[in-house]
C-alpha cells in the first residue's frame, strides 16, 4: 500500500514524529518523550532518517511547537485505532484548520512539481503540522484507514501504518512482533 511518493514520505513523517514526541509505553518499556534541546536533537535526528527534505534544524521552540501537533496526531491515530472514526476525523479537521493546511504545488532541491499542504509562508513547525496533518488526512478518507493503528504488543502504544500487500500487520516494528513471538513460544514451552 503505497500513495504518491510525497504523500508517502509525509504520512511517514507523521507517523514518526507521533510516536517519537508522545509519552507512553515502547517496545516494552515506559517512554518519557524528549523535551527541550533533547526533542530538537531528536526531532533532527528523525528527519533525517526518514531522508527527508526539512531544511535547517528547528529552533527549540519550533521542536516544541511541532511536538504538540505530534501528541495530537497520535490523539487521532489512537482515536482509529479504539474504532472511533469520527472523533479521529473531527481532530484532523481542525488541526488542518489551525494550521490552515492548503494545496499548493512546489517545486525546490531540483525536484519535480509535487504537492504540500501548507500555505507558502507559513512557519517551519506550521508547514510540517499542516502537511503531517492532511496526510493523515489521505488516509482516514481512504479504504486503507483500517491499516492505521497502535500496536498490539503488551507495553507499546507507538502508532504504525500497514503498507504490507496483505494488511496483517499489528505491531510497530519487528522488535515488538519478536517480543511477542518469543513470549509465546516460551509460554507453550512451559506448558
Amino acid at each position: 500500500m503505497d500513495f504518491d511518493s510525497h504523500s508517502s514520505i509525509v504520512v511517514g513523517s507523521a507517523l514518526a514524529l507521533a510516536n517519537e514526541v508522545t509519552s507512553g509505553h515502547r517496545r516494552g518499556k515506559p517512554y518519557d518523550a524528549p523535551a527541550g534541546k533533547g526533542l530538537t536533537t531528536a526531532l533532527t535526528s528523525m528527519f533525517h532518517a526518514l531522508n527527508s527534505t526539512w531544511g535547517p534544524p528547528p529552533s527549540d521552540e519550533a521542536a516544541t511547537s511541532l511536538a504538540e501537533w505530534g501528541v495530537r496526531l497520535h490523539g487521532v491515530i489512537a482515536a482509529v485505532d479504539r474504532g472511533d472514526v469520527d472523533s479521529a476525523c473531527e481532530e484532523i479537521n481542525r488541526i488542518t484548520a489551525e494550521t490552515g493546511a492548503t494545496p499548493v504545488l512546489s517545486r525546490h532541491d531540483g525536484q519535480a512539481w509535487h504537492l504540500h499542504f501548507h500555505a507558502l509562508d507559513a512557519s517551519w513547525e506550521v508547514s510540517w503540522a499542516a502537511s503531517m496533518a492532511t496526510g493523515l488526512a489521505i488516509v482516514l478518507g481512504n479504504p486503507a484507514i483500517d491499516r492505521l493503528g497502535i500496536c498490539t504488543a503488551p507495553a507499546c502504544d507507538r502508532a504504525y501504518l500497514d503498507t504490507s500487500r496483505n494488511g496483517t500487520r499489528r505491531f510497530c516494528s519487528t522488535a515488538c512482533q519478536n517480543r511477542v513471538k518469543t513470549a509465546a513460544f516460551r509460554a507453550r514451552k512451559t506448558s
